[in-house]
Parts: structure tokens; C-alpha cells; sequence
């Protein structure tokens, strides 16, 4: 136990004795290997286990400056009189690094310590694969963990407690791209680069036909830490074992639980998850996952024949584990899905139902949700006090449980959770800042009932809190992966409040529509139509609130409901994954100039291609604006502005050549053989961004370019006068059928099954264009 453990080093350090003291060889492989920044900056080292202070002492004559962490306060006290001369280049400091939160550099020293160091107390860290990962974690890119042990071929039998097998040595480097091994008069020096391995599924030899039924026990503990033993064949694997004659699968855990950890759990605390079936040789392998929901006793090794040694391991940092069992690996998949990306397939029969959310999470994780929350709150995002609840209180690291904590509570990040090919995005969990604001434009009550457009598990979670235990929310998506992992981390960490739907989310939850119509509806993918069905199963009064493409552009945008019609409330400038299903849509494109522009037709009318081409390849045509804006000055409603009232609109895109065309991604019209599109110049340079002045400027080229970059320039100086700074128009949103006659005066922008009515102001009133025929709407669609 830790209190026994903590009185047996406090007597340790009292009574005067140390460690074997610091050699001459190890002074010149830390001067050799792990020298102090040559480039101008402070060193900063990490001592951990620092006992006395010699090493952070020597670490300081190296020229780091270091912290020493012990969680002995008579190491520290000692420490600290022994090396007063150090002070403060050396800051010493009694922390447990294996249940206290890990120390980071000083604010301004940079992220992260060039060199982390452990001398002589690795072999007494319970949980080290867990421990090494956290502090590869914290080293900069290029830094180096050293770690130096006694080697058990090396030491009195009485004292190979201190000292590591050969096998413990090869699992400590398993997590490191770049590992060296040194020798220091009988010490191990290991010094490792790169953190941040990864895991090999791995198989046994063909199994026994007896043995091909055997149960997977999925355990964590009260920092929500998975267990997991490392066997005597060099690999990671769960309890569990064969499923005995007459004997159930929660039976079998609950007894393999015991004789492999030593650790006792009732048959009513485990529950068969899913059962997974495979072919081993000849051989059908069936295992069902059993998640245990409560154990009590103390960790052991009973079968150190089998087993070396048993660890609690983080989700998110299975997938740096090296090697690991296969059906122990897919067990871990199927109660974490996406934890260990990359399995072969494996047929999965879900019996989910009745199993309780399971607790357990570490004392950072709600550190670090404050953190966030206080970061969004902050910036103005959630100011209702039921939208801070939520954000303080749902655990969203346990709905991606691939990502490490500091990045599951980054606010202004969004975690893909899949990907359809490399760099392609098809699901995510949003920044928290935009979950916080959707959810706040849908103004849900209590006891309400909220349909979710695109699932993942968070926001959901989210939702459920703020309708309450009489409320619900039902969340549908197209892909059976995202809907099954949904279902699992809802089950794992949820309210019970959440439905997952598998089905096309164009066509909303048909068979979930409360009396009366859903209190709101939430779409969390970018979205380039209104679908009806999200329309009419919306309450009357009720907000849909949706990422929506206009031309190219998203912006998250509130409607309320009055009949048939949408009414915008608010926008806000956002991006978010594609659409999929019947809602998905391709855009026209061209690669035009060999490769250096791409041209985007949002609107689904793609130009004189071989003529735009031909265009490129002549001079340049340019005109200022006289539109000055200061630098972080947002001009977002100019981009809708130009896409919703200029005829021939597209988006240019491509590699930065000021020679060709000066930006990244540029807003353009296009006429016949002829484009302008719009660019801004500094103007004015300062110290401070806000103080810079730039300038938009439109360059044009082709036959009709002076007339292009006039239409083009005066949009920008009628956007200066009537829109800058005054937020976004009001819209209507109206089924594609309406008549124009029956439209409101405005700047008609039509998708496949709605018609868009802008208002921009001083935009003269017109009467809109007629209805595009459904055909047309379909084919730009």
C-alpha cells in the first residue's frame, strides 16, 4: 500500500541513508549524451526520484536548470541542506509522481524539459509503462529520458528488489523511437528519444479446441486506467481465460479476474459488452467482453509464471503500448472504439443493454475540464448558468478516449475521431467553444427533447444535461462505426438520455418525433441544404441550428421555426466535417495554370475552363479598392456578402505564387473567359497585429478584366458602406417550391431543397428570381 510505502523511505531518509553514490561514468554520459541547450536558451531538467539531490546537483553543473521531485519530505529536507549551493538554480520539491499530477516547465521557459531523469527508483514505480509515457509526454522535441537502474545479472540476490530484469529493461525503451543502452560499472543507462511508440497486434500459437471460448475482463480502476498484464511471452493482455464447462462468461472473468490479479469482483458487476468472433488457424475463436464495473482488493502477481508483472494503463495511451494480444487488443476496441486503429476486422455481436455507466476518471482530467470551461466562459461563449454546468461537469475525454487529456480539454481544439483516408476528416468532437455556443442558440428547456444531426457521443452528453432527467436526445448518423463507438461511450460515461440512430440524417429520426415536434434540432456537420425533414420535425417555435455552406462558406447558423418558414437568428463564423448521405453534394472544380490554381464553383456552374486557363497566362489586371481594414479585423460577412450578390462567384485556390494569384483562398467571379478575385496588402506595418493596416485589392485577368475588377471592387466598397460592422442580415429560409412572388424582397440564394433570402443592407429591393425546377436543383446537388 502507498502508506506503508511512504513510512518505509521516510525511515529510509531519516535515518541518514541515501543510494549508491553518483559515478564518474555516469557524470560522463550525461555529459556526453544529454548535454545542456547550446543555442541560447535555458535547460530546463526534470529529476525524478531525486532522493538527496545529488544527480539534480550534477544536472545543475551541466547548466540545467532543474526541477527535483521526491515524495519523501525527508529526501527534500535533506536535499535541500545538502545542495544549498544550487539554490534555486535547483528547485526541489516533494511530489508523488505516481498519483500526483506531473510537474511542467516554469511559464516563459518554453514547453517542455530538454532532459528528464531517474536514477535508482524506476524498479519501485508500480504503473511504468504508464509513468514513462506521461513523461515522455513532457519533453521537447529532441529531448532525452534517462533512466539508470541496477541490472538483476548485477546484484546481490538480497537487493534485486532495487533492480530490473533484462525484459523490464527491453519493455522501458518499447515506447521510444530512438533508444541507447549504456553500461556504468554495473549500472543500466538507458537514454531515449522520440516518445510516443506505437502497438503490434500479436497472436499465440494455434489455440487449443477447448480454449477457443474464453472470456476478455475489461477493468479499470478509479482514475478510469485499464488493466493490463504483461506475460511472460513479452506481451500486454487482459485478465481472462477459458470459459469453463457449464460456466458463464461473466463467471469466468470474475474467476480468471482473481487467480491472475488477485483482485475479487461480484458476477453482478460484470457484463457481457459484445462477443467477438475470429478464425486462429483452424481454429474459431469466440470471446465475449466483459466489462467490470466494481472489484475490490489489492493487486498482486498469483501466476508469476504466467504474468511479470500487471499495470493500469490510460486509454489513450494503448496505442504506444508495443505488442499486445490480439483478442485482448479487439476486447479494448470494442469498449473504446478507435483506441487501437488499424485491427483486422472481427465479426462483433453487441448485448450491451443494462450495463451501468462506469466511473472513474483522474484528478487532472477535472482540473483541466475547469480549466476549459473557465477558458470558454471567458471568451463569452456559454453565458447561460445550464450551458457552464455542462461544460464543468460532462467528462469529455471519456468521449475520445484516443486523446490524451490535454487535448480533449484544449478549447479551442476539435479531436478527429475518424478519418476516411490520411488528412480527410468524416467525424469529430467540435471545440468546445462552438459545442458551447450551438447549444446555447437552441434555448432548451428542461424536460425537452433534442434531435442531433451527426453523432459522436460529447455533445450529446452535453445536451442530455441541459434537458435533465426528464429530458432526451435522440442523435442519428450514416456510418455504423461512428453509431456503434456512440453507443459504447455513451454507455461507458453517459446520462442514459441518449438514443443512437443509425440512418441518414437528411431524413432527421422519423420513428423518435415526440407530440408536437423535437424543442430544438442540432446538425454537427457542414451542411449544403436544409433538409426538410429537419424543418418539419421541429417544434413549432423551435431553433434548428446548423453549420451551413453558402457558396463555400460555413457559418453556424440559428433558425426559429414560424410554420413553413425559417427565421435566422444568429451566426456564427465556423468549419466543420462534410456532409455525407443524401445531403451530400459534389462542387465543381478545375485545376487551371498547371497545377497552381484550383477554381471552386460553389454554386454548382463551373466556367469556360480552357479559357480561364488561357486567361491566367496573361497579364495581370489590378485595382485598389480603397477599403482599408486594421489587422485581426474579422471581414467574414464580406465573403458572404460577394458569394450571395455577385453573379459568376467561385473560390480560387492553390499554391502561394504572389506572381499568379497572391492568396491561399480567394474570393472570385468568373465571367466567360475572364475572373477577378479579391486580395488584401499591408499598407501599414506596427509592433502589434491590431495596429497593422491592410487594404483590399482586387487582381483580375482575361479580355474582360478592367470591367471583372470594377464589378468586383465596387461589391467591396458597397460592403464598406452598408454591412461593415453591422453583423450579419437577416435571412429566411423557404421549402424550394415557393413561388417568387410569395418570397420577401432579397437576394434569392437557392439549394436543392430550400430557398435562401438575404437582406443585406442597401441592397436595392427586388423581385427575386423564379423557383428552380426540382431537376436543376437535383443536378447542382
Amino acid at each position: 500500500m502507498k502508506q506503508d510505502r511512504t513510512e518505509i523511505w521516510r525511515e529510509h531518509y531519516a535515518q541518514g541513508r541515501g543510494f549508491r553514490p553518483l559515478g564518474v561514468r555516469e557524470r560522463a554520459l550525461l555529459a556526453e549524451h544529454a548535454p545542456a541547450p547550446r543555442d541560447g536558451r535555458p535547460g530546463r531538467a526534470l529529476d525524478v526520484g531525486c532522493g538527496t539531490g545529488e544527480l539534480a546537483a550534477a544536472l545543475a553543473g551541466l547548466g540545467y536548470a532543474v526541477d527535483a521531485v521526491d515524495f519523501a519530505p525527508e529526501a527534500i529536507t535533506r536535499a535541500r541542506a545538502e545542495h544549498s549551493g544550487v539554490l534555486p538554480q535547483v528547485r526541489f520539491r516533494c511530489l508523488d509522481v505516481e498519483h500526483d499530477e506531473l510537474p511542467n516547465p516554469p511559464e516563459g521557459s518554453g514547453p517542455g524539459y530538454d532532459l528528464i531523469t531517474m536514477r535508482s527508483c524506476v524498479a519501485f514505480i508500480r504503473d511504468r509503462s504508464r509513468l514513462l509515457h506521461a513523461l515522455g509526454a513532457r519533453l521537447r522535441t529532441g529531448g532525452a529520458l534517462v533512466v539508470i537502474t541496477p541490472v538483476v545479472a548485477h546484484t546481490p540476490e538480497a537487493r534485486r528488489h532495487i533492480a530490473l530484469e533484462e525484459g523490464e529493461l527491453d519493455l522501458i525503451a518499447e515506447g521510444f523511437e530512438e533508444t541507447g543502452r549504456f553500461d556504468a560499472e554495473g549500472l543500466a543507462v538507458l537514454v531515449l528519444r522520440g516518445p510516443g511508440g506505437s502497438f503490434t497486434a500479436v497472436e499465440k500459437l494455434r489455440p487449443a479446441p477447448q480454449a477457443v471460448l474464453g472470456a476478455a475482463a475489461v477493468v479499470t480502476d478509479g482514475a478510469g486506467r485499464v488493466l493490463l498484464g504483461r506475460s511472460t511471452r513479452s506481451m500486454w493482455e487482459l485478465p481472462g481465460g477459458r470459459v469453463e464447462t457449464g460456466e458463464s462468461a461473466q463467471a469466468a472473468a470474475v474467476r480468471e479476474l482473481a487467480e491472475e490479479t488477485g483482485l475479487t469482483a461480484r458476477e453482478d458487476a460484470a457484463h457481457v459488452v459484445t462477443v467477438l468472433h475470429d478464425d486462429r488457424f483452424d481454429v474459431r475463436r469466440v470471446t465475449p467482453v466483459v466489462r467490470v464495473t466494481g472489484w475490490a482488493g489489492e493487486l498482486g502477481l498469483p501466476e508469476p509464471h504466467r504474468f511479470s508483472r500487471w499495470e493500469w494503463h490510460p486509454p489513450h495511451t494503448l496505442a504506444s503500448l508495443g505488442r499486445i494480444f490480439m483478442p485482448s487488443a479487439q476486447a479494448l476496441n470494442a469498449v473504446w472504439p478507435g483506441v487501437l486503429p488499424g485491427l483486422p476486422p472481427v465479426h462483433s455481436y453487441p448485448c450491451e443493454s443494462g450495463v451501468p455507466p462506469v466511473p472513474g476518471e483522474p484528478a487532472e482530467a477535472a482540473r483541466l475540464r475547469g480549466r476549459m470551461a473557465d477558458a470558454v466562459i471567458r471568451r463569452g461563449w456559454a453565458p447561460s448558468p445550464a450551458v457552464r454546468a455542462a461544460l464543468r461537469e460532462v467528462p469529455r475525454h471519456r468521449f475520445v478516449p484516443e486523446a490524451s487529456l490535454e487535448t480533449a480539454y484544449d478549447d479551442d481544439l476539435a479531436v478527429v475521431t475518424v478519418r476516411e483516408a490520411p488528412g480527410t476528416a468524416v467525424s469529430s468532437v467540435s471545440a468546445p467553444w462552438l459545442q458551447a455556443d450551438m447549444a446555447e442558440r437552441l434555448r432548451l428547456e428542461p424536460g425537452g427533447a433534442v434531435l442531433e444531426v451527426g453523432s459522436g457521443g460529447y455533445n450529446a452528453e452535453l445536451l442530455a444535461h441541459l434537458v435533465g432527467p426528464r429530458g432526451r436526445v435522440v442523435t442519428v448518423d450514416i456510418d455504423p462505426y461512428v453509431v456503434r463507438r456512440t453507443r459504447r461511450l455513451c454507455a461507458e460515461a453517459g446520462s442514459g438520455r441518449v438514443t443512437a440512430v443509425l440512418g441518414d440524417g437528411a431524413l432527421g429520426a422519423p420513428a423518435h418525433v415526440p407530440a408536437g415536434g423535437f424543442g430544438g434540432v442540432i446538425i454537427t456537420h457542414t451542411a449544403s441544404d436544409i433538409a426538410p425533414a429537419w424543418r418539419e420535425q421541429l417544434a413549432e417555435g423551435g431553433r434548428l441550428v446548423v453549420p451551413l455552406d453558402v457558396a463555400g462558406y460555413t457559418r453556424s447558423v440559428a433558425l426559429v421555426r414560424r410554420g413553413d418558414v425559417l427565421v435566422a437568428e444568429h451566426w456564427t463564423y465556423c468549419g466543420f466535417v462534410r456532409d455525407r448521405g443524401g445531403a451530400a453534394r459534389a462542387v465543381p472544380a478545375a485545376v487551371l495554370a498547371g497545377g497552381a490554381v484550383t477554381a471552386r464553383w460553389e454554386g454548382g456552374v463551373a466556367g469556360d475552363v480552357p479559357a480561364l486557363d488561357d486567361a491566367l497566362r496573361g497579364r495581370r489586371h489590378e485595382l485598389a479598392t480603397g477599403v482599408v481594414v486594421p489587422g485581426r479585423y474579422s471581414f467574414e460577412t464580406l465573403q458572404l456578402y460577394a458569394a450571395t450578390t455577385q453573379r459568376g462567384f467561385c473560390r480560387l485556390s492553390g499554391a502561394k505564387d504572389p506572381a499568379l494569384i497572391a492568396q491561399q483562398d480567394a474570393a472570385a467571379i468568373v465571367s466567360g473567359g475572364s475572373l477577378a478575385y479579391l486580395t488584401h496588402v499591408a499598407i501599414h506595418d506596427a509592433p502589434d497585429p491590431a495596429d497593422r493596416l491592410s487594404e483590399f485589392r482586387v487582381h483580375a485577368y482575361g479580355p474582360a478584366a478592367p470591367g471583372l475588377a470594377e464589378r468586383l471592387a465596387g461589391c467591396v466598397r458597397a460592403w464598406d458602406r452598408h454591412v461593415r460592422d453591422r453583423g450579419y442580415p437577416p435571412m429566411t429560409v423557404h421549402p424550394a417550391d415557393t413561388r417568387a412572388d410569395a418570397l420577401p424582397p432579397g437576394d434569392v440564394f437557392d439549394m436543392p431543397s430550400a430557398r435562401l433570402v438575404i437582406r443585406w443592407p442597401g441592397r436595392t429591393a427586388r423581385v427575386p428570381g423564379p423557383a428552380a425546377p426540382p431537376a436543376a436543383a437535383a443536378e447542382r446537388a
